[in-house]
């Protein structure tokens, strides 16, 4: 028999629904016995005792919200009865013991990827272009045009398909409505075929707003340019903008004095036409992609892995499934020596003080309490505050408070010691876990965590959303089996096992494990990358949740 309702810490004084119970139904569990006051939908929670206004509620061991008013056992918490509270948080001397999962099976596992010269290894093989300014947004759209489908990377060929199809019944005096749509592969076959992609990072900086911006998205575009799964870049300016190719090339080599990808700058203002700009473009490139198709995956150890872990269109189900399983699968990485980021700042409020127990140090401690109090100080500025981050989808689907969604999505990054805290753009450089300051907002945190070096993303999500990114594979991990069959074209692990008991947290880790390492090898391709889902927003450090 199914489990209905789950426990999460012994500490806690709330049950989760694991499946819709109705009004009245009766719940024995650890020698209790509860009956429903109401509706209780799968993955809300409901209190376990009478409680009064100011009552505190606990979820996963910590401080998530406070009663508003008295509420009795069975009666299901919702945004009017329970608001938002966080324990306060600061430094302090903890010897923190963490015992590593045992890896030895996965001692002699290998990835293939693609070795660059500085020590890092891709897991991906793409040559990107970058605009220095929005300006050359709509230069970068006609190069994206001629390439994609002449080279083998179009996903859209269906589409036109219809369309074409829909011009001739317009043309021919035809109902439109009668056009059926006809799926179509893509063409498969590439040109180059050690080439995984050409990316294109459209932006809308650069240029006016504040030099802050400029230098933000300098240090962010030279981090792309930088990353070990790119394997050549073309630059395109106009010239004149607050971001010069100078600054670009500066913080490029602040990175790695030593670069030396193919890298192609053309200035649209020294240029005669944009007509000869972009077939310039466009022919230098070709013979870059001739260069860096010459580069093949070798077998590479796991530590030099970097794997990303995110949560975005989260559920009640989240913390519970998709999240602890992934941790797990993080504490594994960490344990092989690789390295594992954790971002979303916003989304840690309401788990700091664990976050600050478990840094290795001092330093490491008091940078993370700084960059969280100054992101939390400049959203109360204007009105807000990290205490607002869910979503009305969060909240639908049993996320009430943030303190709840924090320390929910805190079990992606597993049990280990935080080794580092690194501010926007600032990149990856200690194997284990480290923090990476950005917002919660999907898009703004993948890139961030992109450009700190993660070559690959576990995105779990219980709501669904196609987000990807563009150099780095990002795998959608679905929080239950209901999510992964509806959007089986983004989802690409089903967690759901674990919401039913056919499969324990550490057994899906595991199985993440082993989805990552296919995924590094080129053997499995993410929905997100087949989709082109190339999502890239940068964040000019105002307020983002």
């Amino acid at each position: 028999m199914k489990k209905l309702v789950i426990k999460i810490n012994h500490a806690d004084n709330v049950l989760v629904a694991l499946q819709d119970l109705p009004e009245g139904t009766t719940i024995a569990h650890e020698g209790n016995t509860y009956v429903t006051q109401e509706e209780i939908p799968a993955k809300h929670k409901f209190f376990m005792q009478d409680m009064h206004a100011g009552d505190e509620v606990m979820m996963y061991g910590v401080l998530v919200g406070k009663v508003q008013f008295d509420v009795k056992a069975g009666m299901r918490m919702n945004v009017e009865n329970t608001k938002h509270a966080a324990e306060p948080f600061a430094y302090r001397d903890v010897d923190y013991k963490w015992e590593a999962p045992d890896v030895q099976k996965y001692a002699d596992r290998k990835f293939y990827g693609y070795h660059r010269k500085n020590g890092t290894v891709g897991t991906a093989n793409y040559w990107l272009f970058i605009p220095t300014v929005f300006c050359e947004n709509r230069n970068l759209d006609i190069i994206r045009e001629s390439l994609y489908s002449e080279l083998g990377y179009a996903v859209g060929d269906k589409y036109k398909s219809y369309t074409h199809k829909l011009v001739q019944a317009f043309e021919n005096g035809e109902n439109i409505h009668n056009i059926s749509f006809e799926p179509k592969a893509d063409r498969t076959t590439r040109t180059f075929k050690n080439v995984d992609g050409i990316k294109f990072l459209t932006h809308n900086g650069g240029c006016g707003g504040t030099r802050q911006d400029s230098d933000t998205l300098s240090k962010l575009l030279a981090a792309y340019a930088n990353h070990p799964n790119v394997a050549g870049i073309t630059v395109l300016s106009l010239g004149c903008q607050h971001l010069q190719v100078a600054d670009f090339k500066r913080d490029l080599l602040a990175l790695d004095p030593n670069f030396d990808k193919p890298l192609l700058i053309f200035e649209q203002q020294k240029t005669q036409s944009e007509e000869q700009l972009i077939q310039d473009a466009i022919r230098n490139t070709f013979e870059g992609l001739m260069f860096i198709n010459k580069h093949e995956r070798e077998a590479a150890p796991l530590s030099k892995l970097c794997v990303g872990v995110k949560c975005g269109g989260s559920d009640g189900f989240s913390g519970i499934s998709a999240n602890p399983a992934v941790g797990y699968c993080a504490d594994l990485l960490v344990a092989l020596g690789a390295k594992v980021l954790l971002a979303e700042f916003p989304e840690l409020c309401g788990v700091e003080q664990e976050m600050i127990d478990r840094s290795v140090d001092r330093p490491t401690a008091e940078k993370f309490i700084r960059l969280m109090t100054e992101y939390d100080d400049l959203a109360h500025k204007v009105g807000s505050g990290f205490y607002m981050n869910p979503s009305p989808g969060n909240i639908k689907d049993g996320l009430i408070t943030d303190a709840i969604k924090s320390a929910g999505a805190a079990r992606k990054a597993g049990a280990s010691p935080v080794v580092d805290v690194l501010d926007y753009t600032e990149p990856a450089t200690k194997a284990g876990l480290s923090l990476v300051c950005t917002p919660g907002n999907d898009v703004e945190a993948t890139t961030g965590k992109a450009a700190a070096g993660a070559t690959l993303i576990l995105f779990t999500t219980g709501l669904g959303t196609p987000t990807g990114n563009p150099v780095c594979p990002t795998i959608k991990v679905a929080t239950n089996a209901v999510l992964a069959k509806r959007m089986s074209d983004i989802i690409d692990i089903d967690t759901g096992p674990v919401i039913s008991g056919e499969k324990t947290i550490n057994e899906m880790g595991e199985d993440i494990l082993e989805y990552c390492i296919k995924v590094a090898s080129g053997l499995e391709i993410p929905k997100a990358v087949q989709l082109n889902q190339d999502d890239f927003i940068p964040w000019k450090r105002g307020v983002s949740l």
